[in-house]
């Protein structure tokens, strides 16, 4: 369930120089309560986000407590987070306009600020001429186009008004030559930890190579990651990298050494938040691609049942599948 309770827009146009900053909420009703709703509900569950812990000295998180304890109204608090990132994105070596989508919104019960960064996309859109000739219909180009509902916003963060738990989706920006990820770095300053994505991506990549370095089947690793991962969102909705390696190689101690170095290294020594739904579906599935172009997609607790398929090395040191006890094949291209 979400409510938006406060909403403003905050216009940084740097093709034009021109910044607009809002003097006044915008109405959340009709078609625009139904537009943040959806990109709410989109950015809350996108696997990307990372959690975040504020800096004990982070300037932000001292005015963040002043709005929520009413010293500051929510206008004014708005319009210091998008003159903020004005005078951080002028030092950028490439600028880009963007909209600043600020909200204060309860999402699952939960009092939550919003700062959205919607990058400015191209779009055409028809207008209407009259000329001597009569009426002339053409098809203009227009650049202050808001993401869609059907599009991602590009970054975004959430703060828990509570606990200040924050969950974030970013990018780098160039300046000075320097990669910056500009909405934590800058803005917010906090710590992020790892996304539900890159663990799942790192396990399995980090999986694949232990295998190969042992000189074992990459491609089985990363199958037993993913049957472990099925296996553990049943029962719970932190992921223990540390402790999938111990069961994806628990016949090799070495293995097992090697792969828990090396995500700790990869900045994965400590459990990872998922959510269990969307983890479910990505990993309910694997899917494989010969040289020979055939693809494969197979239920992922199939993949080390011999009942249903099985991987044989040949002794010309090619590799044969075999799919067993199929009754019917459906044409589905």
């Amino acid at each position: 369930m979400i409510q938006v309770q406060h909403a403003i827009l905050h216009i940084l146009d740097f093709h034009t120089g021109m910044m607009v900053y809002s003097d006044a909420e915008m109405p959340v009703n009709g078609s625009v309560e139904a537009f943040l709703l959806k990109h709410i509900e989109r950015a809350w569950s996108m696997q990307e986000a990372k959690p975040g812990t504020f800096y004990e000295d982070s300037a932000f998180a001292k005015n963040l407590v002043a709005y929520l304890s009413d010293d500051a109204g929510f206008v004014a608090f708005s319009k210091e987070i998008a003159k903020g990132l004005e005078r951080v994105f002028v030092h950028a070596d490439e600028m880009e306009s963007l909209d600043i989508l600020v909200l204060d919104a309860m999402i699952n019960e939960a009092r939550q600020v919003v700062i959205c960064l919607c990058k400015n996309h191209m779009g055409f859109m028809h207008q209407v001429n009259h000329g001597e000739a009569g009426v002339q219909n053409e098809i203009v180009s227009h650049y202050a186009i808001l993401p869609g509902p059907n599009q991602k916003i590009d970054e975004f963060a959430f703060i828990d008004a509570k606990t200040s738990a924050l969950l974030v989706c970013a990018k780098k920006y160039t300046m000075d030559g320097n990669g910056i990820l500009v909405l934590p770095e800058m803005l917010l300053e906090c710590s992020l930890a790892p996304s539900p994505k890159e663990a799942i991506k790192n396990l399995s990549k980090t999986a694949a190579k232990v295998a190969e370095n042992y000189g074992q089947d990459a491609v089985m690793a990363e199958a037993a990651a993913k049957s472990y991962v099925l296996e553990n969102m049943q029962e719970s909705d932190a992921l223990d990298l540390a402790a999938a390696g111990k069961e994806i190689f628990r016949d090799n101690p070495s293995m097992q050494q090697d792969f828990k170095t090396a995500i700790k290294d990869a900045g994965f020594a400590a459990p990872v938040k998922m959510d269990s739904e969307a983890t479910l579906k990505k990993v309910c599935k694997h899917k494989l691609k010969t040289d020979t172009g055939i693809e494969l997609t197979i239920p992922t607790d199939y993949f080390d049942n011999t009942e249903y398929i099985e991987f044989n090395h040949d002794t010309d040191g090619t590799l044969s599948i075999t799919l067993k006890h199929i009754s019917n094949i459906m044409n589905r291209g």
